[in-house]
């Protein structure tokens, strides 16, 4: 392997990436602003589910309600109560009629107003009907014992991301993929200009343009994730496990790379293929961020188990044990692409 002509090839490849307005403005401006997005959003998450109450009279069993994450927040009239619904500032609102002790007390049921916003999932209409029932019980003294709640599946009490956080791993794997048509167009126009062909002619062997070229495509890539996580504290739990998933994820997007420069003929064309594999390999950050959109199909995109890996351990502080399936199933889809990738590439050569 010729090592000084690896060298200026990449060199070359640099000054050609970087000299490009377009790519050398998006590299940038797209560290920049994902960087403002990520700092603009909130870094906390309140976990309290507060219901608007509008009670002429309060009953007891209301006063004195204690639960951990509810809370009662007292209206002025029952038309603030709607407006405050409506405008998402309660879960629910719940509005009790004048005569409500006076009903308890002949032994009839009241009849107990409950608003909800049109979007309300009704897991949570569910939830707030089943406690109004108990509260209601509770006044009556026809309550009843109720077991330890059993939680199934993990329970998140207590766990709840910050928006931002929670969007860290799609920053990152976004600005790892537009990477793709950076090196994805440098390689389509090379191919197609015969500059390629020609550098074949001199001492260097096909082998040593790959190198260069994927050398390239890991540099902008993994330099720039390792730089974005580095800046929002993604790096703070695990920083080798996360090196090591950005690393691969450097060869994942580089194979990639590497097959739609072969697939493309110039800039347009590469543009349209990437566009795709974008799509492609964005789907299972959405899954990240709003958990239940993207069932277990996603698991065959190879991208899954990168931003998946990225997730679990700069949010939750995942080990090697946790994820080393995954680094492993990342490390053969990466392989895999490159391999496709060069073939691909060695043949448009040809």
């Amino acid at each position: 392997m010729n090592l000084r002509a690896i060298g200026a090839l990449i060199s070359k490849d640099f000054s050609l990436f970087f000299r490009n307005r377009f790519f050398a403005l998006m590299t940038a401006l797209g560290i920049i602003f994902y960087l403002a997005i990520y700092f603009l959003m909130p870094s906390s998450v309140d976990e309290t589910l507060v219901i608007g109450l509008y009670a002429p009279v309060m009953p007891p069993a209301f006063e004195q309600f204690e639960e951990e994450g509810l809370e009662f927040q007292i209206a002025e009239s029952e038309a603030a109560l709607k407006e405050a619904v409506i405008e998402g500032e309660y879960l629910a609102g719940i509005a009790l009629p004048a005569d409500i002790m006076d009903r308890f007390a002949s032994g009839q049921k009241p009849k107990i107003n409950v608003y909800f916003a049109a979007d309300t999932p009704e897991e949570l209409k569910d939830g707030v009907e089943v406690l109004i029932k108990e509260l209601a019980y509770q006044e009556t003294g026809l309550g009843f014992e109720a077991s330890e709640p059993e939680i199934l599946g993990p329970d998140m009490m207590g766990m709840q991301i910050p928006p931002r956080d929670r969007m860290r791993p799609l920053f990152a794997i976004f600005i790892m993929l537009f990477e793709i048509f950076g090196l994805a167009v440098l390689i389509s126009e090379e191919v197609e200009r015969r500059t390629a062909q020609a550098l074949l002619v001199t001492p260097m062997t096909v082998n040593d343009l790959f190198a260069a070229k994927g050398a390239v495509g890991m540099t902008l890539a993994f330099g720039q994730a390792v730089l974005f996580m580095g800046i929002v504290g993604g790096m703070s739990q695990q920083p080798l496990i996360i090196l090591v998933t950005l690393l691969l994820g450097g060869v994942l997007v580089t194979g990639v790379g590497f097959l739609l420069g072969a697939l493309g003929k110039d800039m347009m064309s590469a543009m349209g293929w990437f566009v795709i594999a974008l799509i492609i390999l964005a789907i299972p950050s959405f899954g990240v961020v709003f958990p239940g959109t993207v069932s277990g199909w996603a698991k065959v995109i190879p991208s899954y188990y990168l931003v998946d890996t990225v997730h679990r351990v700069s949010n939750f502080g995942a080990g090697w044990g946790d994820i080393g399936y995954n680094l492993l199933i990342l490390l053969g889809f990466a392989l895999a692409l490159v391999w496709v990738g060069t073939m691909a590439l060695r043949r448009k050569l040809q």
